[in-house]
């Protein structure tokens, strides 16, 4: 299985924070799934560190790469063609960050590993 990553997702999976789902944690060590977080995230988790709202361990240009190799986490970049579905998408959620990742996974045919309720809402697969 192709798995991308919600932001929250990957620093709860990443951290072993007790929010990530046991279905979460099960399909995040799975071997055999493919393991992704997108350039998305890490815009994320970059606006959030630099506003205050995120601490890390490090700064994010050296924190992402490093919890993605140490993890075995791929590094999904966005496409031309991951943006223009968003305008397939209805506008049920307004976060664009989220919106981006659905854009990502279903152009790509990946499952989203997240527990927002918004994106479940999207014809995009997802579990948590």
């Amino acid at each position: 299985m192709r798995i991308l990553l919600d932001t929250c997702a990957f620093l709860w999976l990443i951290r072993g924070r007790p929010e990530a789902s046991p279905i979460a944690r099960a399909l995040f060590s799975e071997a055999a799934n493919e393991i992704y977080l997108s350039s998305v995230s890490a815009w994320e988790i970059s606006v959030k560190h630099r506003l205050g709202k995120l601490p890390l361990g490090d700064v994010p240009v050296r924190y992402v790469p490093g919890e993605r190799e140490k993890h075995g986490i791929e590094s999904l970049p966005l496409s031309e063609a991951d943006t223009l579905v968003l305008d397939k998408l209805p506008l049920l959620h307004h976060d664009p960050f989220d919106r981006m990742l659905i854009c990502q996974a279903i152009a790509s045919q990946m499952v989203i590993l997240t527990p927002d309720p918004l994106i479940t809402q999207y014809p995009v697969l997802t579990r948590w």
